[in-house]
């Protein structure tokens, strides 16, 4: 019987233990602030903007945002952050991407205090990551972590192959599947015989950016398939980088899209917001 991994269930159950947290800090006289920054219209940016704000309102957590003009110059922008840094009562600083063209977002990125960085793509934040020191998580691999260990899925000892080398997700992914003792292998576009490789997986994690490119052809028989794409198929439907229908049948649990990754990406970043609270105490 193919398991159906719930993000959306999942990411709940998150949300909840941040919401509670957050109410005891508040207890104690302690408020949890997310500054949120937005330059242009961007639609899609627009929408995950909204997502943050409104998982800010249920877990308790402040969010001040700050949207603006496309023409806002990288100095400005820059002149913000810096100003957000200082400021004692902002936990965590997010700066929504992709900026502008005119804008450098490595330049934006490193920018950011490391202790507020909750989207966690600081160097700093990254180089923790690969040492094993604590620090913050890029949001969506921390997102697929909690899926598989709240869906009992085993890591340890596991065959993982992970398709994508983003500095965003495949390789944190990798950093955090062998922080869990899974025994990994990154596969991307310059990858010989990918098929042969991503069918040794006993967890497959899919985050290429092509819809529906990952087939039952890629996939061994009762392996995990996590989805981290998201698309628009020619229906104008929702659709990630797996072939949901052709692939299911023949794995032991699957994400869906939408409703699998997505939700975890937004839970995971509430849950920085509190870990920003813990480094900045202490300080």
């Amino acid at each position: 019987m193919i398991k159906i991994i719930d993000g959306k269930a999942i990411s709940k159950e998150i949300k909840d233990e941040v919401k509670e947290a957050v109410s005891g800090l508040k207890e104690q006289g302690i408020t949890v602030s997310l500054a949120v920054i937005q330059v242009g219209n961007d639609p899609a940016s627009g929408v995950y903007v909204g997502n943050k704000k409104k998982a800010c309102e249920y877990c308790g957590i402040e969010s001040v945002s700050y949207e603006l003009a496309e023409e806002t110059t990288q100095d400005e922008l820059l002149t913000l952050i810096e100003k957000l840094n200082k400021d004692e009562k902002i936990n965590g600083i997010l700066v929504q991407l992709p900026l502008p063209k005119h804008m450098d977002e490595d330049a934006v990125i490193k920018a950011i205090a490391p202790i507020k960085d909750v989207d966690g793509f600081h160097p700093q934040s990254v180089g923790a990551l690969c040492i094993g020191q604590p620090g913050f998580v890029s949001c969506t691999p921390a997102g697929i972590i909690e899926l598989l260990k709240r869906s009992n899925v085993e890591i340890a000892g596991k065959e993982c192959v992970v398709i994508g080398r983003s500095n965003i997700v495949g390789k944190p992914m990798a950093i955090l599947l062998l922080r869990e003792n899974g025994t990994v292998t990154i596969t991307h576009s310059r990858t010989k015989d990918l098929k042969e490789v991503t069918k040794r997986a006993d967890i497959l994690v899919v985050a290429i950016g092509k819809p529906k490119m990952i087939t039952r052809e890629y996939v061994k028989e009762g392996a995990v398939v996590i989805d981290v794409g998201i698309h628009r198929n020619e229906n104008n439907k929702l659709c990630g980088d797996v072939d949901f229908d052709d692939v299911a049948p023949v794995c032991s649990a699957i994400t869906p899209v939408p409703g699998g990754v997505g939700p975890m990406t937004i839970a995971m970043l509430m849950k920085n917001c509190l870990t920003s609270v813990a480094l900045m105490q202490n300080q």
